[in-house]
């Protein structure tokens, strides 16, 4: 069985529903980037960490057995994305998950991967 159409048919009823309904070329660059962003494992543990309580550099750091350097640097990242936040407490930066969104996301993300 092929997994191509063995006839050139477009069913332009089907074409013009979809495109009314298909988001502008800007917000789907924004949902690609986002997903390429999670395409790093390491991102990945970082989120899902700070998905069970907000965290520091430090405490992420000795978790996921990196350096804080390495840390800094995705977290950067994460937060170019507003995919994390941080509040100051004294001289110790927590961060945690810019909103429920990202939690949705890990969790979608660990479903598919589990079925």
């Amino acid at each position: 069985m092929k997994d191509v159409c063995e006839i050139e048919y477009v069913n332009k009823e089907a074409v013009e529903e979809v495109k009314s309904k298909m988001l502008d070329d800007a917000t789907l660059l924004k949902v690609a980037e986002i997903f390429k962003i999670l395409g790093d494992s390491t991102r990945v543990k970082i989120l899902c960490a700070l998905a069970k309580r907000e965290l520091c550099v430090c405490d992420l750091s000795a978790l996921i057995n990196i350096s804080h350097s390495a840390v800094s640097h995705q977290l950067r990242i994460l937060r170019a994305y507003n995919l994390v936040k941080f509040r100051k407490e004294g001289k110790v930066v927590y961060y945690s998950l810019a909103d429920e969104h990202v939690i949705k996301l890990i969790e979608m993300g660990i479903e598919h991967a589990k079925e």
